[in-house]
């Protein structure tokens, strides 16, 4: 080592500039390493430096841009991997498109700035990664005294059933013991969630059943380090709180759940069929048993590496006219969902690894080209788009990306009379099927414009024989004249009874919707939403029943032409 500190070339050499310089042509290995040694410790006093202020002293704030496309268990997994110091992330959560956590660790924050760049994603494209010093995160600010600490673990230790390892926390705000002593806990003030979960962390390390009903949630930010504080807990209810996406659940992946509750919550109303609520649930917890009390079937496991040409009579597939009915069924529940739902609950359809892309003809003819203008800026034209990089962001890979992109289009109305679909190959594990047609904009400043769309789907099998994107093309234009001569009145019919009340605007929406994906008449499907209280899964539950019973007499459907 003395020999080392004696030469000039390490002496003197400013590290801020020349370090790189040094690692590429440097080739004694002792002289490397100290180079590296040294300029860590001088970052490391810088970056203390930088925390002058007690308040902010070793808190540091790690930023990954577009991090919310990776999975929370692989991106800390890999950066864990290449950091060369051990360190704890602190509020890991997603902000828009970024992941983001703390760490409390001026050695640890160093380190990670050299994992930066380190890190390969599935396309190989490098992950950058920022850190800059920070205040104490608001979500770990302790704002309850060591008295208030002390109150709030004794009500939890009151609320735990040692027997069944399981702790009741509904309606926790409301707590006697805790209102007696002004203690506000409000679950979704993050650190108030940090508190309970430092304090389950300590006290109940062996948790395996956590209810967190009836808290008002209406996000899952500060809950999401339950995975690493509470890494025994299989049963998790949710009920009754006020989630209305179910992406809020995929803060919480990781967790080996076997049983959850979900029922009451405002997103579980988007799904139209049961089968596609599960699949979007276990999108995100595979090992999942039961759901809201039921009992699942075994997820059923697709291999899509090995497909196999078939007749498309053979036995137990289903013959053409069974798969044909599927795949109307099918663009049925996308498109009502897609108009009248929340788009974010399509996730449940898209394969992990799905792609999306979206293509705008130019047309020079066109009476109003800039009518098009917002969808002009998603389209992704291979033959006019020469950037590589703008050709890949516009390719959406992965599922959540593809939910995100459809979600900011038009809001539309899908003419299901103008459909024609056409199933082009029909493979074993690969269904290719594209669908055409019209569709009005229903908001915006164009509002009232038809397009005309072609869609191109390619799906492998899904579970109780629904279908699963892999592959998803959009290209849309603008209608020509016959198009929009032909195409069918979209606006909602207005539903009223001289002897009922005025339906509102959403209850007309849920009735026609009913409507079409049942084909009942109007009338017959407000009635059964009417006797389930407007509960429409629940409504299709008990339509799909007396329809497989022949309980539903042939005056209740529409006579087809």
């Amino acid at each position: 080592m003395r020999v080392v500190h004696e030469d000039p070339k390490v002496r003197y050499s400013p590290y801020a500039t020349q370090c790189n310089k040094q690692r590429r042509k440097w080739r004694n290995e002792g002289k490397i390493h100290v180079a590296v040694w040294r300029d860590t410790n001088r970052r490391e006093r810088e970056m203390e430096q930088d925390t002058q202020d007690g308040a902010m002293q070793s808190w540091f704030k790690v930023t990954i841009p577009f991090g919310r496309k990776y999975d929370k268990t692989w991106l800390m997994n890999s950066i864990q991997r290449h950091c060369i110091v051990p360190f704890t992330p602190i509020d890991f959560h997603y902000d828009k498109n970024r992941a983001r956590f703390f760490v409390q660790d001026a050695r640890a924050a160093s380190a990670l700035k050299d994992v930066s760049y380190r890190i390969c994603n599935e396309q190989g494209r490098k992950i950058l990664l920022t850190v800059i010093p920070s205040s104490i995160p608001y979500s770990v600010q302790n704002k309850f005294t060591a008295e208030q600490m002390e109150q709030l673990k004794l009500t939890m230790k009151k609320r735990y059933d040692v027997s069944q390892q399981s702790l009741d926390l509904q309606k926790l705000r409301f707590d006697p013991d805790l209102k007696g002593q002004k203690i506000d806990m409000v679950l979704n003030r993050r650190y108030c969630m940090f508190a309970t979960l430092q304090i389950i962390q300590r006290n109940f390390p062996e948790l395996s059943s956590l209810n967190l009903c009836n808290n008002k949630l209406y996000g899952l930010d500060g809950l999401s380090d339950v995975v690493e504080k509470a890494p025994q807990v299989k049963i998790l209810n949710l009920s009754k709180n006020q989630l209305k996406s179910a992406l809020e659940l995929n803060k919480l992946k990781g967790m080996k759940l076997e049983e959850l509750w979900l029922e009451g919550n405002p997103f579980c109303r988007i799904f139209l069929d049961q089968s596609v609520y599960v699949s979007a649930i276990r999108d995100c917890f595979p090992t999942l048993l039961r759901l809201d009390g039921q009992e699942l079937s075994p997820p059923v496991a697709i291999d899509i590496d090995a497909p196999v040409l078939i007749n498309p009579y053979k036995e137990g597939y289903g013959g053409s006219e069974s798969l044909k009915n599927i795949v109307l069924r099918f663009l049925q529940e996308y498109y009502l969902t897609y108009d009248y739902g929340d788009r974010r609950s399509l996730l449940s359809v898209y394969h992990d690894e799905a792609c999306f892309s979206l293509t705008i003809p130019f047309n020079p003819s066109d009476p109003d080209p800039n009518s098009l203008c917002d969808y002009f800026k998603h389209s992704r034209n291979m033959k006019n788009l020469k950037d590589s990089f703008l050709q890949e962001q516009l390719l959406k890979h992965k599922k959540l990306d593809i939910v995100d992109s459809l979600s900011v289009l038009p809001k539309t109305q899908h003419d299901f009379s103008s459909f024609f679909m056409d199933m082009w190959l029909q493979m074993e594990t690969m269904l290719c099927f594209s669908v055409n047609g019209v569709f009005k904009e229903v908001e915006g400043k164009s509002q009232g414009c038809v397009r005309a769309f072609t869609r191109t789907f390619i799906a492998t099998p899904g579970s109780n024989s629904s279908l699963c994107i892999v592959n998803d093309q959009l290209f849309v234009r603008n209608a020509n004249p016959d198009e929009i001569r032909r195409v069918c009145p979209i606006p909602l019919p207005t539903i009223c009874s001289s002897s009922k009340p005025t339906l509102s605007q959403e209850q007309q929406q849920m009735v026609q919707a009913f409507s079409v994906q049942s084909g009942m008449k109007v009338e017959w499907s407000q009635k059964c939403l009417e006797d389930n209280e407007w509960n429409y899964t629940r409504a299709g539950q008990i339509f799909t029943t007396l329809q497989t019973e022949g309980k539903i007499p042939e005056e209740a459907f529409t006579k087809m032409p």
